[in-house]
């Protein structure tokens, strides 16, 4: 019986799962066929071949690695300019504002939702669902809990963003 993948980075994250699933391959007499890669073509799992199997699952988990770091340094990277990716938040300031004031009035969340609507994006027009609203209540709570957490943490961008703009 055979079973084919399109490349070996298909087949698992590192180099044990690989080769866990090369002793599965074996155990249950089935021969890998790889599409592409470096290994293209058929392949069994036993024998000498397991052992260049190894090697190449070893140098797609190193590939992997060096992927993520690229990736971390980079946003790192944009983090330290200024640019911090991902949605834009859909509850503004305005919006948690009115939320707070009417909840002190009595008002139920549910209640405040549809009179909110979002001002920028795809969903323009639209009321942000109660998960957002709800997101955006535990969030400022964490700030009204914990305002030297914050401080510091602002204090500390701010050094980040001043010593990025300093002339070296």
């Amino acid at each position: 019986m055979i079973f084919t993948v399109y490349e070996m980075k298909r087949l698992g994250r590192d180099a044990a799962e690989l080769t866990a699933l090369a002793d599965h391959l074996t155990a249950h007499g089935l021969v890998l066929e790889m599409l592409a890669g470096p290994l293209q073509g058929m392949y069994d799992p036993s024998g000498p071949g397991r052992l260049l199997f190894g090697f190449f699952a070893a140098m797609a988990e190193t590939e992997r690695e060096n992927i993520r770091e690229a990736t971390l340094e980079g946003l790192d990277t944009a983090a330290r300019k200024g640019n911090h990716g991902g949605r834009p938040p859909v509850i503004t300031d305005d919006m948690l504002r009115t939320v707070l004031r009417r909840r002190a009035n009595g008002e139920t969340v549910e209640d405040i939702q549809p009179d909110l609507l979002i001002a920028t994006g795809r969903r323009k027009g639209h009321s942000p669902s109660l998960s957002s609203i709800y997101r955006a209540l535990a969030e400022h709570e964490k700030t009204q809990a914990y305002p030297e957490a914050v401080e510091t943490a602002h204090a500390g961008f701010a050094a980040l963003q001043q010593r990025d703009r300093s002339p070296v």
